[in-house]
């Protein structure tokens, strides 16, 4: 295998481990996960992706290169009140519902029908809250934060896809190097897989289960497949989406949260660098799987480095990894002039972090469903965009 292919599955996977690593941890935080629970869904995550990427390149002959839904990622973390049971369930269902997407097609087709304003004002909404909190955690560091900015710029006026590793490598030198934290004890035991039982609930279905599969189809799958395309390759849908709907749902039961197409990591494995040969290229994909099993084996050396960390480091780190993708999102949810009110309803919506508790009927008084506010903001967003155009018929 040419040295060429090697080194661009690595770079890539280097990317897309560390620069969005320490979103998927606050995930895990957010749902209460254990330290095995989140080794487990760290461990799982990346098996998945390995998996995928190696057989989608190889049945296909297409360089097709997995990541995790940086987006679903944020959703998970941005959300309130599901335990980590919940969770899997909710993982599960999203890895049914993709499935279903690559086999049945009039469900593809409904959800194509989703205003992509409406569907990147969802996403918006999700991303902002962190990239504030990002803001906020640079005033708490002070110098520190002084020095990470500068680094993650500087490395973007001539890598903007290494930037945010950059930043992180600067961030764990300074903090362990300043003292605010403090190596932990570090083994090499191989990592294990922990079985999590689903918990199945309607409200976690609706309220997380649902958002995680339309950022994840429409902010993750449609770029991937645009990527190829882009490329000169003729993207494998169906077979993706059954795959990764597959592997999400199986992954799922580990802890791990959804596997997709891969865009920014995609573009570095797709050039005329990588092989010369656009026929062999797609051994890229073998490549780039045995580079995410190493970084899965490694997680007892990676997890309690970065666990060990300040808070406000791993906020910073998060709001710069995600400055990328709402800078998209907004560019997305504003480009279209008839859903950009209906968009601005979602974003400010889902930004809010509001949710909606709702008595079951006959179910006693303790029974209740909570809404969060991503589900509630892509229903207030499709209200506003369908009485708008109500009110624009003759």
């Amino acid at each position: 295998m040419r040295i060429s292919l090697l080194s661009s599955a690595l770079v890539a996977s280097l990317v897309g481990y560390g620069s969005t690593i320490a979103l998927v941890l606050a995930a895990a935080r957010t749902l209460g996960a254990t330290e095995a629970e989140t080794a487990s869904w760290v461990l799982a995550i990346c098996l998945a992706k390995a998996a995928g990427s190696a057989w989608l390149s190889f049945s296909s002959r297409v360089p097709v290169v997995l990541a995790w839904s940086t987006p679903g990622a944020a959703l998970i973390a941005a959300s309130q009140g599901a335990t980590m049971a919940q969770g899997v369930g909710a993982f599960v269902i999203t890895g049914l519902m993709v499935m279903a997407t690559g086999a049945i097609g009039p469900l593809g087709r409904l959800v194509a029908r989703i205003p992509e304003g409406i569907a990147s004002g969802m996403l918006a909404g999700v991303l902002l809250p962190f990239c504030l909190k990002g803001a906020v955690a640079a005033q708490a560091l002070g110098g520190p934060a002084l020095a990470i900015l500068i680094v993650f710029l500087l490395i973007r006026l001539g890598n903007p896809a290494l930037a945010v590793l950059g930043a992180l490598a600067i961030g764990v030198a300074l903090a362990y190097g300043l003292g605010q934290a403090h190596l932990p004890e570090l083994s090499l035991p191989l990592p294990h897989l922990t079985l999590i039982p689903p918990v199945f609930r309607v409200d976690v279905i609706l309220g997380l289960a649902l958002p995680l599969y339309l950022v994840t189809m429409a902010s993750q799958n449609l770029p991937g497949f645009a990527t190829l395309r882009a490329a000169g390759y003729a993207p494998p849908v169906r077979p993706a989406l059954l795959t990764t709907g597959a592997l999400s749902a199986i992954a799922g039961l580990f802890g791990a949260h959804t596997v997709s197409m891969a865009a920014i990591t995609a573009a570095i494995c797709l050039g005329d660098d990588v092989h010369p040969d656009r026929a062999q290229r797609w051994k890229v994909g073998l490549a780039y799987a045995a580079a995410w099993i190493g970084l899965g084996l490694l997680g007892p050396i990676s997890l309690p480095l970065l666990h060990s960390l300040p808070p406000e480091v791993m906020a910073l780190i998060v709001g710069l990894a995600l400055i990328g993708p709402l800078t998209s999102a907004l560019s997305s949810a504003y480009q279209a002039p008839e859903t950009r009110f209906a968009a601005t309803i979602t974003a400010v919506t889902t930004a809010s972090g509001v949710t909606a508790t709702v008595v079951i009927p006959g179910a006693g008084t303790a029974a209740t469903a909570s809404f969060g506010a991503a589900f509630l903001g892509l229903i207030a967003g499709l209200a506003i965009h369908a009485l708008g155009r109500m009110a624009k018929r003759p």
